[in-house]
């Protein structure tokens, strides 16, 4: 929260494209209100210390300051989702103040502690240059923390809260996405690699005969009862030797079909022959095996409320707010702004029928 990730140079250019460029509205406006929203406003700074904080999240501008045509292309991209973003902030949040929420000096606290002890402030005096170098007061914190948190607590109440999952829905969502419940079996093997020389003219044939026959030596002193530890740490060529030749615990979905085909006829503890790879010969032994599971219905059916919760959540929270925005009395200063919030609007509302149409 409190790394800087663009600097202060990129970040009041940002601004300033945003004044000049991507909404052209007046100075005398910009230096009062943007948006009425009911009794609460927008104001130019804060418009625009949302405009900064979501640049900061571009992956583009993370190694460096970015060009000025840079900066009017993304800010003309971001500044309707930044309108409506916030428009929805102070329906919730007006609407949590209805409710009577708020956020409690001993809440503020706990999260200042955990503000600090996340970004290894040790005193007050860090804590405060850290608040200085985001350009924000404790005050300014304070304000952020208690939107979000009412935001929040408004979510969980009214729709959240709210949100039903019946057997059927829950049944559908079982049968259709069946791969989630389930958990591919594991191996852990133990290697020895007999490496074979290879030049510019490929591979040498007696060479990887010695290796071949070196390796079902190998082979031959592990069935006798050899440990298999100390003969990897004496031969093999893999990087695993230092931990006895152990790999894994690996996924039998990541294993080549082969060689599933292969272990799934072997019990643990046996060895593999000496197979043929693109550096040599490999032994291996099946260490030990985890078998596929899949959840049944009931198993997940926790998992699955949850999902199917998370699913409808957009969409319900959608028409939550905009049975506040109807009720609400929204006042742009500005034509742009009110068609950038507009585009947003209709782009999000788009993309949730969109969604439920695949779901």
């Amino acid at each position: 929260m409190m790394k800087r990730l663009l600097s202060a140079a990129c970040a009041l250019a940002a601004a300033t494209v945003l004044l000049t460029d991507a909404v052209p509205l007046s100075a005398e406006i910009l230096e009062q209100v943007l948006v009425k929203v009911n009794g609460d406003i927008l104001t130019k700074t804060e418009f625009e210390a949302r405009q900064v904080a979501l640049l900061r999240s571009r992956p583009e501008f993370a190694n460096g300051n970015p060009s000025q045509l840079d900066l009017q292309r993304v800010v003309a991209e971001i500044t309707p989702t930044i309108i409506l973003e916030a428009v929805d902030e102070l329906l919730l949040v007006q609407r949590g103040r209805e409710m009577n929420y708020s956020l409690s000096d001993q809440q503020f606290t706990e999260i200042i502690d955990g503000i600090k002890k996340s970004n290894k402030i040790t005193d007050e005096a860090q804590f405060q240059a850290a608040l200085k170098q985001e350009g924000m007061t404790l005050d300014d914190l304070r304000q952020r923390l208690e939107r979000q948190m009412l935001s929040d607590q408004v979510q969980r109440v009214d729709v959240l809260a709210k949100i039903s999952v019946n057997d059927e829905e829950a049944r559908a969502y079982y049968e259709t996405h069946a791969q989630e419940f389930r958990t591919p079996a594991e191996l852990t093997l133990r290697e020895i690699l007999i490496e074979v020389p290879t030049t510019e003219r490929g591979i040498n044939v007696a060479q990887d005969d010695e290796a071949r026959a070196k390796a079902d030596g190998i082979r031959k002193r592990l069935l006798a009862g050899e440990p298999f530890p100390r003969l990897a740490d004496e031969f093999s060529a893999s990087p695993s030797k230092a931990n006895g030749g152990l790999i894994g615990p690996i996924s039998s979905d990541e294993i080549d079909p082969q060689l599933q085909t292969r272990f799934a006829g072997m019990k643990v503890g046996e060895l593999t022959e000496a197979i043929r790879t693109t550096r040599g010969y490999q032994i291996l032994k099946l260490e030990s095996r985890t078998e596929t599971k899949v959840k049944t219905f009931e198993e997940a059916r926790g998992d699955i409320g949850d999902r199917v919760v998370a699913g409808k959540r957009q969409a319900e929270l959608e028409k939550y707010l905009d049975r506040l925005r109807e009720q609400a009395s929204i006042s742009f200063r500005n034509d742009e702004l009110k068609r950038a919030y507009d585009l947003a609007l209709t782009r999000r509302r788009n993309a949730t029928a969109a969604a439920g149409k695949q779901g």
